[in-house]
């Protein structure tokens, strides 16, 4: 075995070898000692070695000190809250307008295939005066490389189960997120009409206090959308109408609605600002 550069460490002591060996223990010649003095062999103070500092003796703390309290988790030097549900935003003062740029927020942007979801959110975080991620759940689900169910092989017991994983996990990412100062805002094609990819799974994973806000253009759009993309990203046009249509359920939900047929990515944004806004003063039921 090798041992840190510097002087080696002394062999360990044994039985017949050492400087000591040959001469009698002081324990087998007991002799007269001053009252009070401890019984037994005085303790031997560790060796030194050149070029190695002495350890500092042991300090017992002082019986008034505190207690230090409990570290809490950390990241290399940086000190990190725990994440738990978001609450529901408080409605500013009377005499301010909230300013949804400048606010720690959670947004979950909602729409079918086509609707520009992952492209707006992108550009909002990228925007934004303060820090701000982008989680989105289709690039979440597909970590799962060997073994991914895909939805349009036909949603199943073992596409649902991915789902509603990746959601989870997307919730739990962006509760850390804002506990550590820092706005999130989801993407993902909730239907209004399926309990199992509805909005019960992420209020429960994010909190009340997300803000939930549809895209939802014409049918001629998302198509038109559709036909740009590549990969299972893209689905048939019979598929794209069927969402569409079933998103159309929003209406009436009392959720807010964009409908951005003839807005590019920048007014997208901009129109998702003042939703926001009205949103914090006036949080939407659901």
């Amino acid at each position: 075995m090798q041992h840190a550069v510097g002087s080696p460490l002394p062999p360990p002591h044994q039985p017949g070898h050492g400087p000591t060996a040959g001469r009698p223990s002081a324990a087998h010649h007991p002799g007269p000692q001053p009252p009070g003095a401890p019984q037994g062999p005085a303790p031997v103070p560790p060796p030194q070695h050149p070029g190695y500092p002495s350890a500092p003796p042991p300090q017992s703390p002082h019986p008034s000190a505190p207690l230090a309290p409990p570290v809490p988790d950390a990241t290399g030097h940086v000190r990190l809250p725990p994440g738990g549900p978001v609450g529901t935003p408080g409605a500013p003062p009377a005499q301010a307008a909230p300013d949804p740029t400048t606010a720690t927020l959670a947004v979950l942007l909602i729409g079918p295939a086509g609707a520009g979801k992952t492209s707006v959110a992108k550009y909002w975080a990228d925007h934004r005066r303060v820090p701000t991620a982008h989680i989105s759940l289709d690039d979440v689900r597909e970590w799962v490389r060997s073994g991914f169910a895909d939805p349009q092989a036909g949603w199943n017991d073992r596409a649902e189960a991915q789902y509603r994983l990746a959601r989870r996990t997307c919730g739990f990412a962006a509760r850390n997120f804002l506990a550590n100062g820092i706005s999130c805002i989801l993407d993902d094609a909730v239907f209004p009409d399926r309990p199992a990819v509805g909005l019960g799974g992420w209020k429960r994973h994010v909190g009340p206090g997300l803000l939930p806000v549809v895209l939802l253009p014409g049918l001629d759009v998302v198509l038109e959308r559709n036909a740009r993309r590549t990969g299972n990203r893209r689905l048939s046009d019979e598929e794209v109408a069927r969402i569409h249509g079933r998103m159309a359920g929003w209406y009436g939900s009392g959720l807010p609605i964009i409908d951005n047929s003839t807005m590019d990515i920048p007014t997208t944004a901009r129109r998702l600002d003042e939703v926001l806004t009205r949103a914090i003063a006036s949080p939407p039921k659901w």
